[in-house]
C-alpha cells in the first residue's frame, strides 16, 4: 500500500463476494480490457476496471496510484475494495512503504522483498496494513512515455493465499494494457487541454467559433459563440443549425454553409473561407461571419464528424483586459491604461474623460504620455496597438 490519497471506492453493486481467482479466459479478457481502455477515455470509470482486477485476484484491495501525496497533498488513489472497509486517509509518508521507489515495470510481492518476520514487525504493516486487512500484496510500478509512475497494488488479507507464478503471469499481461491505457489517458487529457486553452484564448480576443458536422449540425461552441447566440441578436441556433434572424441573412448564411459542405473533398489550398455581415435587430454594429471547412482525414469519416468552422466576430464588443497586464506590457500608469482602455473600446477622448470623471486637460495629458510611452502618434494607432497586443488574451471571462 502506499501514503493516503483522495479514495474512490467502487460503488457497492460493483463489488463481487470473494470466491476462487477465475481462469482469464478469453471472454473475461475480453471485458476486463474493455473496461481498463474504457477508463483511459472516462477517468471516472477507473474504478470499474479495478473492480474486476479486484475479482480476478480474488483480491480484497486493488489500487491505483495516481498521483502519491506530498506535503500537505493527500494525492489520488483510486481503489476497488472487496467489503465496506475505507482505506484511513492518515496513512504513514510514502518512503515508510517497502514498495516505494520500485524499479519501474518490475512486479514483486511481500515475499521479493522482507521475510514474513520482518514484515509483520515493519511499522508500516503494523500501522498501515494490519488495520485494513492487508497482509499479502502484490506491487509494481508503471512508468507512461511522459515520465510519470503510476503504482497498481494488489492485496489479499492475512490467511489468504499467497500471490503465485499464476497471479504474476496474469497480472504481467494485463501490465501491458495498463500501461497502454495510461498512456492513451495522457494523450486524450492533453488533447483536452490544449483544445480548451484554443477555446480560451478564442473566447478572450472575443471571437466565438462554432463547429458544424456534415449536415451542417450544430457539434460545438466555445464560451464567446455561446455568450453571442445567447443574446439572440441576429443569429441563434434552431433545430441545431445555425440561423440568422432576417431571411435574406438566412439565405446567404445557409447557401454559404452549403457551398462549403460540398467543398469539402477539394484540396486544402482550393477550399473557400467566405464571409459575411450578419444584421441585428438591436441596431447595433452587424456580426461578422466567416466560414470555413475543417480538413477530414481518412479516420473521421462517418456521422457528426466535425467539417465547418463557423467564426463570428463581436467587433462591438467592450474589452475589459485587466489593467495590471496592460501596465507592464505597455509601462502606463493605472489611470493612463484605464483611459487606454476607454479609447481602445470606441470612445473618443472626451468620452473616454467624461466616463473616468477626470477633467478633458488630464485625460490630454494623459494620453500624450501614452503616446511617448508607446511610440505612436495618433489615437487610431494605439487603439490598434492595444486591440492587437497579448493583453487581450487576459480578458476577463465575465
Amino acid at each position: 500500500m502506499t501514503t493516503a490519497a483522495r479514495t474512490l471506492r467502487a460503488p457497492a453493486h460493483e463489488r463481487a463476494p470473494a470466491a476462487a481467482a477465475p481462469t482469464l479466459s478469453a471472454e473475461s479478457l475480453s471485458a476486463l480490457l474493455g473496461l481498463i481502455y474504457e477508463a483511459a477515455l472516462e477517468p471516472d470509470t477507473w474504478s470499474r476496471a479495478l473492480s474486476a482486477i479486484r475479482v480476478l485476484f480474488d483480491a480484497n484491495y486493488v489500487s491505483l496510484i495516481v498521483r502519491p501525496g506530498t506535503g500537505d497533498d493527500l494525492g489520488l488513489i483510486v481503489s476497488a475494495a472487496g467489503d465496506q472497509q475505507t482505506i484511513d486517509p492518515n496513512t504513514p509518508p510514502m518512503a515508510a512503504s517497502p514498495f516505494y521507489g520500485l524499479t519501474p515495470d518490475r512486479l514483486v510481492t511481500v515475499d521479493d522483498i522482507l521475510t514474513e518476520t520482518d514484515w509483520r514487525a515493519s511499522a508500516y504493516f503494523r500501522d498501515w496494513c494490519a488495520p485494513h486487512g492487508v497482509f499479502h500484496v502484490m506491487a509494481v510500478d508503471i512508468q507512461t512515455r511522459d515520465g510519470g509512475v503510476y503504482g497498481l497494488r494488489i492485496t489479499r488479507p492475512d490467511g489468504a493465499e499467497r500471490f503465485d507464478a499464476d497471479d504474476r503471469a496474469r497480472c504481467q499481461l494485463l501490465l501491458q494494457h495498463l500501461r497502454r491505457a495510461l498512456n492513451l489517458h495522457l494523450s486524450v487529457n492533453q488533447d483536452r487541454q490544449v483544445n480548451r486553452l484554443y477555446g480560451q484564448a478564442m473566447a478572450h480576443l472575443m471571437v466565438g467559433a462554432i463547429v458544424l458536422d456534415e449536415s451542417g449540425h450544430v457539434l460545438e461552441c466555445n464560451p464567446m459563440a455561446k455568450a453571442i447566440l445567447e443574446m439572440n441578436d441576429g443569429i441563434a441556433i434552431k433545430g441545431g443549425l445555425i440561423e440568422a434572424t432576417y431571411a435574406a441573412d438566412n439565405r446567404r448564411l445557409q447557401r454559404l454553409v452549403r457551398e462549403v459542405l460540398d467543398n469539402a473533398g477539394r484540396p486544402a489550398r482550393l477550399r473557400p473561407a467566405d464571409a459575411i455581415a450578419v444584421s441585428r435587430p438591436s441596431g447595433r454594429t452587424s456580426w461578422g461571419l466567416v466560414v470555413q471547412s475543417i480538413s477530414a482525414d481518412r479516420w473521421t469519416e462517418g456521422k457528426h464528424r466535425p467539417s465547418v468552422a463557423v467564426f463570428v466576430r463581436d467587433s462591438d464588443s467592450k474589452a475589459t483586459p485587466p489593467v495590471r497586464l496592460a501596465q507592464e506590457l505597455f509601462q502606463l500608469t493605472a489611470a493612463e491604461t484605464m483611459l487606454a482602455i476607454q479609447l481602445a473600446n470606441g470612445l473618443s477622448l472626451e468620452e473616454a474623460a467624461e466616463a473616468l470623471n477626470i477633467r478633458r486637460n488630464t485625460a490630454r495629458a494623459h494620453l500624450r504620455s501614452i503616446f511617448s510611452k508607446t511610440g505612436v502618434r495618433r489615437q487610431t494607432e494605439l487603439v490598434r496597438i492595444f486591440l492587437n497586443s497579448v493583453v487581450m488574451l487576459g480578458v476577463s471571462d465575465g
